[in-house]
Protein backbone atom coordinates (compact mmCIF):
# COMPACT_ATOMS: atom_id res chain seq x y z
CA UNK A 1 0.00 0.00 0.00
CA UNK A 2 1.19 3.49 -0.79
CA UNK A 3 2.37 5.91 1.83
CA UNK A 4 -0.24 7.31 4.19
CA UNK A 5 -0.17 11.06 4.72
CA UNK A 6 -1.81 12.80 7.64
CA UNK A 7 -3.15 16.17 6.52
CA UNK A 8 -3.30 18.37 9.60
CA UNK A 9 -6.24 20.72 9.46
CA UNK A 10 -6.60 23.99 11.18
CA UNK A 11 -9.09 23.93 14.03
CA UNK A 12 -12.69 24.05 12.92
CA UNK A 13 -13.28 27.17 10.89
CA UNK A 14 -16.60 28.97 11.17
CA UNK A 15 -17.53 31.31 8.35
CA UNK A 16 -18.43 34.74 9.65
CA UNK A 17 -19.04 36.42 6.31
CA UNK A 18 -22.81 35.93 6.62
CA UNK A 19 -24.95 36.03 9.73
CA UNK A 20 -27.35 33.62 7.99
CA UNK A 21 -24.90 30.72 8.16
CA UNK A 22 -25.17 29.29 11.66
CA UNK A 23 -22.93 26.53 12.99
CA UNK A 24 -21.16 25.96 9.70
CA UNK A 25 -17.89 24.05 10.07
CA UNK A 26 -15.17 23.58 7.48
CA UNK A 27 -12.29 21.10 7.42
CA UNK A 28 -9.49 21.13 4.85
CA UNK A 29 -8.85 17.79 3.13
CA UNK A 30 -5.99 18.28 0.66
CA UNK A 31 -4.94 19.72 -2.69
CA UNK A 32 -6.55 18.37 -5.84
CA UNK A 33 -6.49 18.79 -9.60
CA UNK A 34 -8.40 21.94 -10.59
CA UNK A 35 -7.73 22.58 -14.28
CA UNK A 36 -11.08 20.89 -15.02
CA UNK A 37 -14.11 20.20 -12.81
CA UNK A 38 -13.48 16.44 -12.68
CA UNK A 39 -13.29 16.51 -8.86
CA UNK A 40 -16.50 18.55 -8.55
CA UNK A 41 -19.11 17.21 -10.98
CA UNK A 42 -22.64 16.42 -9.78
CA UNK A 43 -22.75 12.96 -11.37
CA UNK A 44 -20.03 11.73 -9.02
CA UNK A 45 -22.22 9.25 -7.15
CA UNK A 46 -20.54 9.55 -4.76
CA UNK A 47 -17.62 11.90 -4.13
CA UNK A 48 -17.90 11.42 -0.36
CA UNK A 49 -19.71 8.70 1.59
CA UNK A 50 -19.94 7.24 5.10
CA UNK A 51 -20.18 3.89 6.83
CA UNK A 52 -20.92 4.27 10.52
CA UNK A 53 -18.51 6.88 11.85
CA UNK A 54 -16.09 6.51 8.92
CA UNK A 55 -16.24 9.12 6.18
CA UNK A 56 -14.32 8.73 2.92
CA UNK A 57 -13.74 11.25 0.14
CA UNK A 58 -11.86 10.72 -3.12
CA UNK A 59 -10.16 13.08 -5.55
CA UNK A 60 -7.47 13.31 -8.22
CA UNK A 61 -4.24 14.99 -7.20
CA UNK A 62 -2.09 17.14 -9.49
CA UNK A 63 -0.62 14.06 -11.21
CA UNK A 64 -4.01 12.39 -11.81
CA UNK A 65 -3.57 9.82 -9.05
CA UNK A 66 -6.66 8.75 -7.10
CA UNK A 67 -6.37 9.85 -3.46
CA UNK A 68 -8.63 8.49 -0.73
CA UNK A 69 -9.18 10.71 2.31
CA UNK A 70 -10.53 9.26 5.56
CA UNK A 71 -11.68 10.63 8.90
CA UNK A 72 -14.10 9.80 11.68
CA UNK A 73 -17.11 12.10 11.92
CA UNK A 74 -16.22 15.07 14.10
CA UNK A 75 -12.46 14.73 13.65
CA UNK A 76 -10.40 17.70 12.51
CA UNK A 77 -7.86 15.68 10.52
CA UNK A 78 -8.09 13.68 7.31
CA UNK A 79 -5.77 10.79 6.54
CA UNK A 80 -4.75 10.84 2.87
CA UNK A 81 -4.02 7.52 1.16
CA UNK A 82 -2.47 7.60 -2.35
CA UNK A 83 -3.91 4.53 -4.11
CA UNK A 84 -1.55 4.21 -7.08
CA UNK A 85 -4.62 4.24 -9.35
CA UNK A 86 -4.15 6.61 -12.28
CA UNK A 87 -6.76 8.62 -14.13
CA UNK A 88 -6.95 11.29 -16.80
CA UNK A 89 -8.39 14.36 -15.05
CA UNK A 90 -8.05 16.57 -18.13
CA UNK A 91 -11.48 15.19 -19.13
CA UNK A 92 -14.19 16.16 -16.63
CA UNK A 93 -16.18 13.00 -17.45
CA UNK A 94 -13.48 10.77 -15.89
CA UNK A 95 -14.86 11.02 -12.36
CA UNK A 96 -14.23 8.88 -9.28
CA UNK A 97 -17.36 7.26 -7.84
CA UNK A 98 -17.57 5.68 -4.36
CA UNK A 99 -19.97 3.64 -2.24
CA UNK A 100 -19.98 1.46 0.85
CA UNK A 101 -21.84 -1.84 0.76
CA UNK A 102 -23.72 -3.25 3.74
CA UNK A 103 -20.64 -5.05 5.08
CA UNK A 104 -18.53 -1.88 5.14
CA UNK A 105 -16.45 -2.58 2.03
CA UNK A 106 -15.65 0.47 -0.10
CA UNK A 107 -16.26 0.20 -3.87
CA UNK A 108 -14.56 2.51 -6.36
CA UNK A 109 -14.87 3.18 -10.10
CA UNK A 110 -12.77 5.78 -11.91
CA UNK A 111 -11.61 7.24 -15.25
CA UNK A 112 -14.43 6.50 -17.69
CA UNK A 113 -15.48 8.33 -20.85
CA UNK A 114 -16.30 5.59 -23.30
CA UNK A 115 -13.55 3.39 -21.80
CA UNK A 116 -13.34 -0.17 -20.42
CA UNK A 117 -14.42 -0.67 -16.82
CA UNK A 118 -12.03 0.39 -14.06
CA UNK A 119 -13.39 -0.92 -10.77
CA UNK A 120 -12.02 -2.25 -7.49
CA UNK A 121 -13.06 -2.72 -3.86
CA UNK A 122 -11.34 -2.89 -0.50
CA UNK A 123 -10.02 -6.19 0.79
CA UNK A 124 -11.93 -5.92 4.06
CA UNK A 125 -14.23 -3.65 6.02
CA UNK A 126 -12.43 -0.80 7.77
CA UNK A 127 -9.50 -0.92 5.34
CA UNK A 128 -8.52 1.29 2.42
CA UNK A 129 -6.32 -1.41 0.88
CA UNK A 130 -7.77 -2.23 -2.52
CA UNK A 131 -8.02 -5.47 -4.46
CA UNK A 132 -6.64 -5.30 -8.01
CA UNK A 133 -9.03 -3.94 -10.63
CA UNK A 134 -11.67 -6.47 -11.69
CA UNK A 135 -14.67 -6.91 -13.97
CA UNK A 136 -18.24 -6.97 -12.69
CA UNK A 137 -20.13 -9.31 -15.03
CA UNK A 138 -17.80 -9.30 -18.04
CA UNK A 139 -20.04 -8.00 -20.82
CA UNK A 140 -21.02 -4.52 -22.02
CA UNK A 141 -18.04 -3.20 -20.06
CA UNK A 142 -15.96 -1.76 -22.93
CA UNK A 143 -17.55 1.69 -23.48
CA UNK A 144 -18.47 2.94 -20.01
CA UNK A 145 -19.38 6.51 -19.09
CA UNK A 146 -21.04 7.98 -15.96
CA UNK A 147 -20.52 5.16 -13.45
CA UNK A 148 -22.79 5.65 -10.42
CA UNK A 149 -23.20 3.62 -7.21
CA UNK A 150 -26.30 3.60 -5.00
CA UNK A 151 -26.78 1.63 -1.78
CA UNK A 152 -30.06 -0.19 -1.18
CA UNK A 153 -31.53 -0.43 2.35
CA UNK A 154 -30.51 -4.11 2.56
CA UNK A 155 -26.84 -3.23 1.96
CA UNK A 156 -26.66 -4.29 -1.69
CA UNK A 157 -25.36 -1.85 -4.30
CA UNK A 158 -26.70 -0.71 -7.65
CA UNK A 159 -24.29 0.34 -10.40
CA UNK A 160 -25.62 2.39 -13.32
CA UNK A 161 -23.60 3.40 -16.37
CA UNK A 162 -23.97 4.36 -20.02
CA UNK A 163 -22.92 1.81 -22.61
CA UNK A 164 -22.18 3.71 -25.81
CA UNK A 165 -21.83 7.36 -26.70
CA UNK A 166 -23.59 10.69 -26.43
CA UNK A 167 -26.69 10.63 -28.63
CA UNK A 168 -26.38 6.85 -29.05
CA UNK A 169 -26.22 4.84 -25.85
CA UNK A 170 -28.09 2.57 -23.43
CA UNK A 171 -28.37 2.53 -19.63
CA UNK A 172 -26.91 -0.59 -18.00
CA UNK A 173 -27.80 -1.67 -14.44
CA UNK A 174 -25.88 -4.10 -12.21
CA UNK A 175 -26.61 -5.25 -8.65
CA UNK A 176 -24.01 -6.28 -6.06
CA UNK A 177 -25.09 -8.93 -3.55
CA UNK A 178 -23.10 -7.96 -0.48
CA UNK A 179 -23.70 -11.31 1.24
CA UNK A 180 -22.08 -13.25 -1.61
CA UNK A 181 -19.68 -10.58 -2.86
CA UNK A 182 -20.84 -11.01 -6.47
CA UNK A 183 -22.23 -8.70 -9.13
CA UNK A 184 -25.13 -9.64 -11.40
CA UNK A 185 -26.62 -7.95 -14.45
CA UNK A 186 -30.19 -6.73 -14.07
CA UNK A 187 -30.52 -4.88 -17.38
CA UNK A 188 -28.31 -4.62 -20.46
CA UNK A 189 -30.40 -1.71 -21.75
CA UNK A 190 -32.78 -0.42 -19.10
CA UNK A 191 -33.22 2.81 -21.07
CA UNK A 192 -32.80 2.05 -24.76
CA UNK A 193 -31.77 4.88 -27.08
CA UNK A 194 -32.71 2.68 -30.06
CA UNK A 195 -29.55 3.79 -31.84
CA UNK A 196 -30.95 7.31 -32.24
CA UNK A 197 -30.53 9.01 -28.85
CA UNK A 198 -29.42 8.40 -25.29
CA UNK A 199 -30.74 9.16 -21.82
CA UNK A 200 -29.03 11.36 -19.24
CA UNK A 201 -30.44 10.12 -15.97
CA UNK A 202 -30.61 10.76 -12.25
CA UNK A 203 -31.53 8.24 -9.53
CA UNK A 204 -32.76 8.38 -5.95
CA UNK A 205 -33.19 5.39 -3.63
CA UNK A 206 -35.87 6.10 -1.04
CA UNK A 207 -35.90 5.07 2.61
CA UNK A 208 -38.18 2.11 1.83
CA UNK A 209 -36.04 0.98 -1.09
CA UNK A 210 -38.09 2.40 -3.95
CA UNK A 211 -35.75 3.37 -6.80
CA UNK A 212 -36.74 6.56 -8.60
CA UNK A 213 -35.29 7.10 -12.08
CA UNK A 214 -35.76 10.14 -14.30
CA UNK A 215 -34.01 11.22 -17.43
CA UNK A 216 -33.80 13.70 -20.30
CA UNK A 217 -33.31 12.56 -23.87
CA UNK A 218 -30.50 13.81 -26.10
CA UNK A 219 -30.69 13.29 -29.84
CA UNK A 220 -27.05 14.06 -30.73
CA UNK A 221 -23.83 14.98 -28.97
CA UNK A 222 -24.95 18.63 -29.03
CA UNK A 223 -26.35 19.76 -25.66
CA UNK A 224 -29.07 21.81 -27.39
CA UNK A 225 -30.83 18.55 -28.31
CA UNK A 226 -31.72 17.76 -24.68
CA UNK A 227 -35.49 17.48 -24.35
CA UNK A 228 -38.29 16.27 -22.03
CA UNK A 229 -38.12 14.74 -18.54
CA UNK A 230 -39.28 11.12 -18.26
CA UNK A 231 -39.78 8.93 -15.20
CA UNK A 232 -39.90 5.34 -13.93
CA UNK A 233 -39.70 3.64 -10.51
CA UNK A 234 -38.91 0.18 -9.16
CA UNK A 235 -40.03 -1.36 -5.87
CA UNK A 236 -38.27 -4.71 -6.35
CA UNK A 237 -34.61 -3.65 -6.40
CA UNK A 238 -34.46 -2.67 -10.07
CA UNK A 239 -35.85 -5.81 -11.68
CA UNK A 240 -39.13 -4.33 -12.90
CA UNK A 241 -40.14 -0.73 -13.52
CA UNK A 242 -43.44 1.14 -13.31
CA UNK A 243 -45.08 4.45 -14.05
CA UNK A 244 -46.56 6.62 -11.29
CA UNK A 245 -49.94 5.06 -12.18
CA UNK A 246 -48.62 1.61 -11.27
CA UNK A 247 -48.61 0.50 -14.91
CA UNK A 248 -45.73 -1.91 -15.56
CA UNK A 249 -43.22 -1.05 -18.25
CA UNK A 250 -42.83 -3.89 -20.75
CA UNK A 251 -39.30 -4.19 -22.10
CA UNK A 252 -36.70 -1.42 -22.16
CA UNK A 253 -37.74 2.16 -21.47
CA UNK A 254 -37.88 3.97 -24.81
CA UNK A 255 -38.97 7.37 -26.06
CA UNK A 256 -42.40 6.15 -27.12
CA UNK A 257 -43.10 4.06 -23.97
CA UNK A 258 -41.96 6.51 -21.31
CA UNK A 259 -44.07 8.41 -18.81
CA UNK A 260 -43.26 12.11 -19.06
CA UNK A 261 -43.17 14.34 -16.01
CA UNK A 262 -43.02 17.32 -18.34
CA UNK A 263 -42.50 17.88 -22.04
CA UNK A 264 -39.71 20.37 -22.81
CA UNK A 265 -38.61 21.06 -26.40
CA UNK A 266 -35.06 21.05 -27.66
CA UNK A 267 -33.13 24.35 -27.54
CA UNK A 268 -34.51 25.10 -24.05
CA UNK A 269 -31.20 24.96 -22.11
CA UNK A 270 -32.54 21.87 -20.32
CA UNK A 271 -29.81 20.44 -18.08
CA UNK A 272 -28.74 16.82 -18.00
CA UNK A 273 -27.64 14.76 -14.98
CA UNK A 274 -29.06 16.75 -12.13
CA UNK A 275 -30.66 15.18 -9.04
CA UNK A 276 -33.80 13.69 -7.47
CA UNK A 277 -35.31 13.23 -4.02
CA UNK A 278 -38.37 11.63 -2.40
CA UNK A 279 -40.96 13.13 -0.05
CA UNK A 280 -42.44 11.42 3.05
CA UNK A 281 -45.17 9.81 0.94
CA UNK A 282 -42.66 8.35 -1.50
CA UNK A 283 -43.39 10.84 -4.27
CA UNK A 284 -40.48 11.87 -6.54
CA UNK A 285 -39.05 15.37 -6.97
CA UNK A 286 -36.66 16.29 -9.80
CA UNK A 287 -34.44 19.39 -9.96
CA UNK A 288 -33.39 21.00 -13.24
CA UNK A 289 -33.17 24.28 -15.13
CA UNK A 290 -34.52 25.38 -18.50
CA UNK A 291 -36.05 28.35 -20.31
CA UNK A 292 -39.80 28.52 -21.00
CA UNK A 293 -39.59 30.49 -24.24
CA UNK A 294 -36.75 31.40 -26.63
CA UNK A 295 -36.74 34.94 -25.17
CA UNK A 296 -36.77 33.99 -21.47
CA UNK A 297 -33.92 33.42 -19.00
CA UNK A 298 -33.21 29.84 -17.81
CA UNK A 299 -34.64 29.29 -14.32
CA UNK A 300 -34.08 26.66 -11.64
CA UNK A 301 -37.17 24.51 -11.23
CA UNK A 302 -38.58 21.50 -9.43
CA UNK A 303 -40.75 18.92 -11.18
CA UNK A 304 -42.60 16.83 -8.60
CA UNK A 305 -45.49 14.41 -8.25
CA UNK A 306 -48.06 15.19 -5.56
CA UNK A 307 -49.55 11.70 -5.52
CA UNK A 308 -52.04 12.57 -8.22
CA UNK A 309 -50.27 14.51 -10.94
CA UNK A 310 -46.99 16.14 -11.97
CA UNK A 311 -46.40 19.79 -11.06
CA UNK A 312 -43.59 22.31 -11.52
CA UNK A 313 -42.26 25.05 -9.28
CA UNK A 314 -39.70 27.78 -9.98
CA UNK A 315 -36.98 28.32 -7.38
CA UNK A 316 -36.10 32.01 -7.19
CA UNK A 317 -35.80 34.29 -10.20
CA UNK A 318 -32.66 34.52 -12.30
CA UNK A 319 -31.84 37.49 -14.55
CA UNK A 320 -28.51 36.41 -16.11
CA UNK A 321 -29.08 34.77 -19.49
CA UNK A 322 -26.85 32.15 -21.11
CA UNK A 323 -26.75 29.90 -24.15
CA UNK A 324 -24.96 26.57 -24.49
CA UNK A 325 -24.16 24.70 -27.70
CA UNK A 326 -21.91 21.89 -28.88
CA UNK A 327 -20.55 18.75 -27.31
CA UNK A 328 -18.39 17.99 -24.31
CA UNK A 329 -18.37 19.71 -20.93
CA UNK A 330 -19.88 23.21 -21.01
CA UNK A 331 -19.11 26.17 -18.72
CA UNK A 332 -22.38 28.03 -18.12
CA UNK A 333 -22.66 30.63 -15.32
CA UNK A 334 -24.72 28.15 -13.26
CA UNK A 335 -24.21 24.64 -11.94
CA UNK A 336 -26.61 21.75 -12.12
CA UNK A 337 -28.85 21.75 -9.03
CA UNK A 338 -28.90 19.20 -6.20
CA UNK A 339 -32.25 18.75 -4.43
CA UNK A 340 -32.73 17.46 -0.87
CA UNK A 341 -36.08 16.88 0.86
CA UNK A 342 -36.88 16.35 4.52
CA UNK A 343 -40.37 15.83 5.95
CA UNK A 344 -41.45 17.07 9.38
CA UNK A 345 -44.99 16.55 10.68
CA UNK A 346 -46.30 15.79 7.20
CA UNK A 347 -44.64 18.96 5.91
CA UNK A 348 -41.91 18.68 3.31
CA UNK A 349 -38.97 21.04 3.52
CA UNK A 350 -36.55 21.40 0.63
CA UNK A 351 -32.94 22.45 0.12
CA UNK A 352 -31.62 23.07 -3.37
CA UNK A 353 -27.85 23.50 -3.72
CA UNK A 354 -26.45 25.32 -6.75
CA UNK A 355 -23.81 27.72 -8.04
CA UNK A 356 -24.85 30.88 -9.86
CA UNK A 357 -22.58 33.64 -11.14
CA UNK A 358 -25.16 36.31 -10.37
CA UNK A 359 -25.00 35.25 -6.70
CA UNK A 360 -21.21 35.52 -6.61
CA UNK A 361 -20.30 32.12 -8.00
CA UNK A 362 -20.26 30.25 -4.70
CA UNK A 363 -22.45 27.34 -3.61
CA UNK A 364 -25.84 28.63 -2.45
CA UNK A 365 -28.56 26.77 -0.56
CA UNK A 366 -32.13 27.70 -1.48
CA UNK A 367 -34.25 26.68 1.53
CA UNK A 368 -38.01 26.22 1.76
CA UNK A 369 -39.51 25.16 5.07
CA UNK A 370 -42.68 24.06 3.30
CA UNK A 371 -42.38 23.11 -0.34
CA UNK A 372 -46.09 23.64 -0.92
CA UNK A 373 -45.76 27.33 -0.04
CA UNK A 374 -43.12 28.10 -2.68
CA UNK A 375 -41.31 30.54 -0.37
CA UNK A 376 -37.51 30.33 -0.53
CA UNK A 377 -34.64 32.01 1.25
CA UNK A 378 -31.05 31.80 0.09
CA UNK A 379 -28.00 30.94 2.19
CA UNK A 380 -24.42 31.27 0.83
CA UNK A 381 -22.47 28.17 1.88
CA UNK A 382 -19.10 29.16 0.43
CA UNK A 383 -17.48 32.52 1.10
CA UNK A 384 -15.94 32.76 -2.38
CA UNK A 385 -16.52 31.61 -5.94
CA UNK A 386 -16.02 27.91 -6.64
CA UNK A 387 -15.30 28.49 -10.33
CA UNK A 388 -17.10 25.83 -12.38
CA UNK A 389 -17.82 23.34 -9.57
CA UNK A 390 -21.15 21.57 -9.01
CA UNK A 391 -22.48 20.79 -5.50
CA UNK A 392 -21.73 17.32 -4.08
CA UNK A 393 -22.75 15.92 -0.69
CA UNK A 394 -22.52 12.82 1.50
CA UNK A 395 -26.02 11.35 0.95
CA UNK A 396 -26.02 9.07 3.99
CA UNK A 397 -25.38 12.01 6.35
CA UNK A 398 -28.34 13.89 4.91
CA UNK A 399 -30.57 10.80 5.11
CA UNK A 400 -29.54 9.97 8.67
CA UNK A 401 -28.98 13.38 10.29
CA UNK A 402 -30.50 16.01 8.04
CA UNK A 403 -27.08 17.65 7.70
CA UNK A 404 -25.39 18.83 4.53
CA UNK A 405 -21.80 17.62 4.26
CA UNK A 406 -20.73 19.50 1.13
CA UNK A 407 -17.49 18.50 -0.60
CA UNK A 408 -16.28 21.74 -2.16
CA UNK A 409 -13.40 22.75 -4.40
CA UNK A 410 -12.76 25.72 -6.68
CA UNK A 411 -12.25 24.37 -10.19
CA UNK A 412 -11.70 25.60 -13.69
CA UNK A 413 -13.17 24.16 -16.87
CA UNK A 414 -12.62 25.05 -20.50
CA UNK A 415 -15.33 24.61 -23.09
CA UNK A 416 -15.52 21.07 -24.41
CA UNK A 417 -12.78 19.04 -22.78
CA UNK A 418 -10.25 21.85 -22.54
CA UNK A 419 -8.53 23.08 -19.40
CA UNK A 420 -7.98 26.29 -17.51
CA UNK A 421 -4.58 27.24 -16.16
CA UNK A 422 -5.38 26.83 -12.46
CA UNK A 423 -3.02 25.49 -9.81
CA UNK A 424 -4.19 22.61 -7.56
CA UNK A 425 -6.88 23.85 -5.20
CA UNK A 426 -7.86 22.67 -1.69
CA UNK A 427 -10.84 20.42 -1.18
CA UNK A 428 -12.97 21.20 1.84
CA UNK A 429 -15.78 19.50 3.65
CA UNK A 430 -18.40 22.04 4.70
CA UNK A 431 -20.87 20.90 7.37
CA UNK A 432 -24.14 22.79 7.63
CA UNK A 433 -27.66 22.21 8.92
CA UNK A 434 -30.69 24.13 7.63
CA UNK A 435 -32.22 26.45 10.22
CA UNK A 436 -35.85 25.39 10.03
Amino acid sequence: MATVIIFCCLPWLVLTGSAEVKGQQISEIGLGWARTKVNAVIFRRNAVCSSGQRQIAAFYDESGQVILAERRHGDTQWKLVPTGLQGHPHDAHNVISLAFDGRGHLHLAWDHHGHPLKYCRTVEAGSLTLHPAEVMVGRNEERITYPEFYQLPDGDLLFFYRDGGSGNGNLVLNRYRHQTGRWERLHDNLIDGEGQRNAYWQVHVGARGVIHLSWVWRETANVVTNHDIAYAKSDDGGMTWKKTTGELYRGPLTESRAEYAIRIPMNSELANQTSMAEDHQGNPCIANFWRDTPESVPQYRLVYHDGTRWKTQQVGTRTLNFFRSGGGTKRPPVSRPLILLRSRQEQTGAVMLFRDQERGGGITAAVSEDLSGNVWHFVPLTAQSVGQADPMIDPSVWAGRGQVHLLSQKTGQGDGETQEDIEPQPLQLIEWSPDW
